[in-house]
């Protein structure tokens, strides 16, 4: 009864405006209530929570329209709120209430959509195993993987839990049944499976009774709600996540050897909260909420908003969920965001989620077109022939076999409608790919609804993700053999061409290289935490895959690229680490992965881009992950809840906002420096890297502190070292800092001059290093 007593103040003044939105004429949408933190640690009980969220909702809803007094969400455990049908002006009211931090529209996410381990270093050997994949590591510390995605495909032989052993005590999660799908589903390895989409549920919806306030009714929502995989992403990411080892695994012939994921032992706990594309904010928190209650050590997100529709921290579903699992002690791990290279781009970027952007392995996928007069162009293109011949065709380029005349310029894209399709039967067909609103897979079906028997693209800029065309032929040029092929077609009466099959090419140079799509930072909320933290491979990745029945072969695996495909990397390697180090907290685990990333490429030269320029922080964070220099970092800085608490101090939150997010301290007090917004003392939190938005020419020396801890040697006396652009000014006191028995922190401060830097960013790198480990920390100060 504590709850129902703490909520009647609210419910009371609710009450008196009731006639104020008694009749509007505005269509009710779904609304997420945000209240911040539980009154205790356990969270209340789901009933007392639901009643409470149903009897506020009877409170500003007009009884004419009883029938929306329901609850989709609510949320209870980890944070307190609701999502229920609202109109603009209930909303409002909502929000204007002091108990109450937010109240927003219920937003649509988007999907950020093997050999990888090995070349980021982590072979089998790491793994302790004997040659049948037996678990024999020292640890028996069992790391469980949330992964909140499109759901899983349990008969996948990457969940198989033939060498894991029994399930933790610890665990505390279900596994839901729903349709083609049941308690036998899950095992030792895939130990956990919950669904929540509102459009294909099979949970309930709870609702308010009539004439009642003390107990509530359950209504069956529509019966075909199940946690299995209908889109293959969340099966995808959960096995790149910790897969166990398949032998032999395969794309139809292609990147075949040992399929397995990071932390091939962790346990998988899947959260369903998207449809085949589309995910739901409200259910995204929701699956956050449960996998923390359920006991996950760390929650893997391959999800996210556009840059386009970022919002505040307090309004943003993952934001919210993550700050939690933090106080919680569960690390959320997320994708950037596939929206690159521009910059300014990357999401997913407070600073208690762990961001990461996407870079290619060394690994190519060649696809060869052979053209009429036997020129031969390696191009890229996954592919594959079932008849296992290719033949040759008529080539054709889109812009000269309109529809209509007028439509010739989109002809040359390939765009919906704009090609004759008589004219395209039984023909390869030549498009440009330049145009960004056009995807790949689109210009694929265009010419083969229209009969075509190949497509090859032609790209103004390189691209570094390969296309997944199926049993479809098809290639992609660069501009320069582009211009091959379209001089012959222009020269020849008669262009053909043949199409063969894609080819895996091995130990690529350079690799790593940014991906084109990866987004870019700085963070447009606040450029003040260098964002993304990390890169880690995204580009052909090969794991688990649903069958898909529309192809002549199926495969149990496929190839895919994306930021989606780089977030379960660092969640698997976490993992890993975790193992090894259980008392390492996930704050320290994160600071171990950035600082001990990796900066060069495999031929031994700063990272590039797809530009061949040098990649910068705001496009690979720290760097490239390296989960194996991960585990002996020397040194850590742990970025505490504390940080965070002031981050919310200094971003501008009123510390009555702050006190009723925040868990465990109500009486918490933000510096006396945040009286105002500072942004620019967010630089100041002891975070793994640094960044500084602002830092005038005149305005002389700027000090940023940090705290580090030592996790290696007890005596050892670490040296800085300083790699900078000309002009800035970087100096470090003290240069050298030790650590004897019983000292474990020790703080410097960093100082910056930009009197003489360049105008715009300036990035550099302060080396800390004992003789055996360089702990590296990365800084972005932007100069004005």
């Amino acid at each position: 009864m504590a709850s129902l007593f703490y909520f009647s103040p609210i419910i009371s003044a609710l009450f008196l405006v009731i006639s104020c939105i008694a009749s509007n004429d505005q269509t009710p949408k779904p609304y997420i209530v945000y209240m911040g933190s539980p009154l205790n640690n356990s969270g209340d009980s789901a009933e007392i929570a639901e009643l409470t969220h149903l009897q506020m909702l009877s409170s500003i809803i007009p009884s004419e329209e009883s029938e929306r007094i329901s609850v989709r969400h609510s949320y209870h455990h980890a944070y307190r709120g609701f999502c229920a049908l609202l109109t603009k002006e209930e909303a409002t009211l909502l929000s204007g209430h002091e108990e109450i931090v937010s109240v927003f529209p219920d937003p649509i996410l988007k999907l950020h959509t093997t050999r990888s381990w090995n070349f980021l270093g982590l072979d089998e050997s790491y793994y302790s195993r004997s040659s049948s994949y037996h678990y024999k590591h020292a640890s028996s510390y069992d790391v469980i993987i949330g992964v909140i995605d499109t759901g899983i495909w349990p008969e996948s032989p990457s969940f198989d839990d033939q060498y894991v052993g029994k399930v933790p005590s610890r665990w505390k999660g279900v596994c839901m049944e729903g349709f083609n799908f049941d308690k036998s589903s899950c095992n030792r390895k895939l130990i956990g499976a919950r669904f929540y989409n509102i459009e294909d549920q099979d949970s309930s919806i709870t609702k308010l009774p009539n004439n009642s306030t003390s107990s509530t009714t359950t209504i069956p929502s529509k019966q075909n709600g199940t946690p299995r995989d209908k889109a293959g992403h969340g099966t995808h990411t959960a096995s790149i996540a910790a897969g166990a080892f398949v032998p032999n695994a395969t794309y139809n012939g292609l990147a075949s050897g040992i399929a397995r994921g990071g932390s091939p032992f962790a346990r998988i706990a899947t959260y369903k909260a998207c449809s085949e594309g589309n995910c739901q904010g409200s259910a995204i928190l929701k699956a956050i909420d449960d996998a923390i209650k359920d006991g996950v050590d760390i929650i893997s997100i391959s999800i996210g908003r556009s840059f386009v529709f970022q919002t505040d921290f307090k309004d943003d579903p993952i934001a919210i969920g993550a700050f939690h699992a933090a106080e919680r002690g569960v690390v959320v791990v997320c994708s950037g965001g596939n929206e690159g290279p521009d910059p300014y781009t990357v999401t997913n970027s407070a600073p208690w989620i762990f961001t990461v952007a996407a870079s290619t392995i060394d690994r190519k996928f060649q696809s060869t077109v052979v053209l009429g007069n036997n020129v031969s162009l390696k191009g890229t293109g996954i592919s594959f022939n079932p008849s296992g011949r290719s033949k040759t065709y008529p080539l054709e380029l889109g812009e000269n076999i309109t529809f209509h005349p007028s439509l010739t310029s989109q002809a040359r894209y390939c765009m919906p409608g704009s090609l004759d399709a008589k004219k395209v039967a039984g023909k390869i067909i030549v498009c440009m790919n330049d145009d960004w609103s056009i995807s790949r897979e689109i210009k694929k079906l265009v010419v083969q609804d229209a009969e075509a028997k190949g497509l090859i693209l032609i790209d103004e800029q390189d691209k570094s993700s390969p296309f997944d065309s199926g049993d479809f032929p098809f290639a992609e040029f660069g501009k320069l053999d582009g211009a091959q092929i379209l001089q012959y077609i222009n020269s020849s009466q008669n262009p053909m061409a043949t199409i063969f099959p894609a080819k895996e090419i091995r130990r690529v140079k350079p690799a790593p290289i940014v991906a084109d799509f990866s987004s870019r930072g700085p963070a447009t909320l606040t450029e003040n935490i260098l964002k993304p933290d990390i890169t880690a491979p995204g580009v052909g990745i090969l794991s688990a895959m649903i069958p898909n029945q529309d192809e002549k072969i199926s495969s149990l695996f496929g190839i895919t690229s994306g930021t989606s495909m780089a977030c379960p990397h660092v969640s698997g390697a976490m993992a890993f680490i975790k193992s090894v180090h259980p008392t390492w907290s996930l704050s320290m685990i994160k600071s171990a992965i950035m600082t001990t990333a990796t900066i060069s490429n495999n031929l031994r030269k700063p990272l590039t881009n797809t530009s061949n320029l040098h990649a910068s922080p705001h496009e690979i964070g720290a760097g490239e992950l390296n989960p194996i220099k991960a585990l002996n970092p020397g040194l850590v800085f742990e970025t505490t809840m504390h940080d965070y608490y002031n981050f919310l101090c200094y971003y501008g939150y009123k510390e009555k906002e702050v006190r009723l997010i925040v868990s465990k301290k109500k009486n918490f007090d933000c510096p006396r420096n945040a009286s105002t917004t500072k942004k620019e003392l967010i630089s100041h939190i002891n975070y793994p890297s640094i960044s500084i938005e602002k830092l005038e020419q005149n305005q002389g020396v700027l000090r940023v502190k940090r705290v580090a801890t030592n996790v290696g040697s007890p005596n050892a006396t670490y040296a800085s070292s300083i790699i900078g652009p000309p002009g800035l000014i970087v100096r470090v006191f003290p240069r050298k800092i030790a650590f004897v028995k019983g000292i474990k922190k020790v703080s410097f401060e960093v100082s910056f001059d930009g009197k003489k830097a360049l105008k715009g960013y300036n990035f550099g790198i302060i080396t800390w290093s004992d003789g055996s480990h360089k702990v590296q920390m990365v800084f972005a100060v932007n100069v004005e």
